[in-house]
């Protein structure tokens, strides 16, 4: 196999996907590190490193035919995660080593001329890289078209919710107020819960007590003689509706959480 000098080193040429490639090893040799160097600074700078682009990770069974023998498999890096790496190498001795290994090792397959098959496997490659280009964009596309729809969605939801007929306040609220509690994980049995925030707003907005006006409205209709069955399924929603000003705070609060939880009528 052919073996090219860097820094008094003999290099085996590798080459991956029609990519030359070096090792860890490989660095960590014609840099004079200790070995285990390379390695470590790639994985504390990962995050850095694009997979495909500046380094590849390859499979046991494909690994014997980039020259390495490794029954893990292994990662290769390619000449711009090469340089990505040389950063945290800055001693004089790796501004020569980089220049000799970019100039004589990768770019050296740049300037010699391809042979006829070498030619084909390029266009080879070229295709299937734009087909895999192509393949990305189309997934981001339905991606996006899903986004929007949803935007769509919830557009339509609150031009429902922000006609709501006033006529019908009680009844479509009380229809809002459900769903909203099962949107937000509380669902039937806690709807309870999603009344007490929607009363405690409007109490904080109005700067009432639902509670006291409750009891009170109570008391008058036992003065009037009112039976005590029908007095007990009062609600602080038959106090609101007393109020012309509260149900117009009653019905903008259940509005905003409708919006706020992408519900609608």
């Amino acid at each position: 196999m052919n073996e090219i000098v860097i820094n008094n080193q003999n290099v085996l040429v590798k080459e991956y996907e029609g990519k030359r490639v070096v090792t860890f090893k490989d660095i960590d040799m014609v840099h004079g590190r200790p070995e285990g160097t390379a390695r470590k600074r790639f994985n504390d700078n990962k995050k850095h490193f694009i997979e495909g682009e500046d380094y590849y990770r390859i499979q046991p069974s494909e690994i014997r035919t980039v020259g390495i023998t490794s029954p893990n498999g292994g990662i290769v890096v390619t000449e711009s995660g090469y340089l990505m790496l040389a950063k945290s190498l800055t001693d004089d001795l790796s501004w020569g080593v980089q220049r000799q290994l970019v100039n004589g090792y990768f770019k050296a397959k740049e300037s010699s001329q391809l042979s006829p098959i070498e030619m084909i496997a390029g266009i080879a490659n070229n295709a299937v890289e734009m087909e895999r280009r192509q393949k990305m964009l189309e997934v981001k596309q339905q991606e996006q078209a899903v986004k929007i729809d949803d935007t769509n969605r919830r557009l339509d939801n609150m031009v429902d919710v922000l006609t709501l007929d006033k006529n019908s306040w009680r009844h479509d609220s009380k229809h809002l107020i459900s769903k909203i509690a099962q949107t937000t994980g509380s669902g039937f049995d806690c709807i309870g819960d999603t009344y007490k925030e929607v009363y405690r707003l409007v109490e904080e907005r109005a700067g009432v007590s639902l509670g006291t006006r409750l009891t009170n409205k109570r008391n008058r209709m036992a003065g009037e003689g009112v039976c005590k069955s029908k007095r007990d399924r009062l609600s602080k929603v038959d106090v609101i509706a007393d109020d012309k000003k509260l149900i117009e705070i009653y019905v903008a609060i259940v509005k905003e959480m409708a919006v706020k939880y992408g519900v609608a009528v």
